[in-house]
């Protein structure tokens, strides 16, 4: 005998119920877990901006400490803008700060062929190639004398793939320079912490110039070098270098905090003398991060 299970109406309809139940569980589930990590993903970027904030600032601190004390009017306080590393803490980031003078640099617009060709030489460029880029520099800076000379200027740019010619006249950035017919980008990079627009001065200072720019003053020799970065490192209170700061300062912050982020400021700035009622200084230069 064949036997037959009837379901009850109202166990069905329990069943379904449990189902739905079920189904709308696992949902709610689904969505919390996204809410969760959608929360996790922006407290962490929160905190994440809040860092960056705090080291920026901590770095910030760091310019503005350093430009203080490059014209301490104290002189036994005051720092020297040679390039070496001051350390501070500030609202719990380590900073370490260093400054160079733009009167130690190769200014683009004053230096001469011969400081120009000695600078391109001392980061790597062959003899040939350092003149023949040292006199483009000068074209580009200095008006021609004739108009066929403007004509010709823009020809060899042209020949080179360049749809510009030379400006012909002072160059208003130090990142024009790559501008310039025989510039690279590797070369670039080497030298860009060693030039300057805010000199004024034919040759570097020795007192306060970087690497580079020490190797391109005329007459200079591997064993000066050597003499004049031993003075430095036996002078670092010497008073006679410490007068010697320029009023114009390249100045670069470092700020580290305890969990690791980083924010790095440089900026060249230049003490506003003997004017009153104005902001002591003026900021020429603000970059962010160490990219030229």
């Amino acid at each position: 005998m064949t036997r037959v299970l009837l379901v009850h109406p109202a166990s069905r309809q329990r069943g379904v119920a449990l189902l739905l139940v079920l189904w709308a569980c696992t949902l709610l589930a689904i969505l919390l877990g996204g809410y969760a990590a959608l929360a996790r993903t922006e407290g962490l970027q929160a905190r994440y901006q809040f860092a960056q904030t705090q080291a920026h600032y901590a770095a910030e601190a760091g310019i503005m400490r350093a430009f203080y004390g490059l014209h301490d009017p104290i002189n036994k306080n005051r720092w020297v803008d040679d390039g070496r590393v001051y350390s501070l803490a500030f609202d719990g980031a380590t900073i370490k700060i260093s400054a160079v003078g733009e009167n130690g640099k190769v200014d683009l617009n004053a230096a001469t062929p011969d400081v120009l060709q000695a600078l391109f030489q001392a980061a790597g460029t062959s003899p040939a190639d350092a003149k023949s880029l040292a006199a483009n520099v000068v074209d580009w800076r200095s008006a021609p004398l004739m108009a066929t000379d403007l004509d010709k200027r823009r020809a060899v740019y042209a020949a080179a793939g360049h749809d510009y010619g030379p400006r012909n006249g002072p160059f208003v950035s130090i990142e024009e320079l790559q501008m310039v017919l025989g510039m690279t980008p590797a070369l670039y990079r080497v030298i860009a912490p060693d030039i300057t627009i805010w000199s004024g001065n034919a040759s570097p200072d020795p007192n306060t110039a970087p690497p580079l720019a020490l190797a391109a003053i005329p007459g200079m020799t591997p064993q000066q070098e050597a003499v004049v970065y031993a003075s430095r490192q036996r002078g670092a209170t010497d008073l006679s270098m410490v007068l010697n700061n320029g009023v114009t300062n390249s100045i670069r912050s470092e700020a580290m905090l305890t969990d690791g982020t980083r924010a790095v400021l440089r900026a060249t700035m230049r003490l506003q003398q003997g004017k009153s009622g104005t902001q002591p200084y003026l900021v020429l230069r603000w970059q962010e991060g160490d990219e030229e």
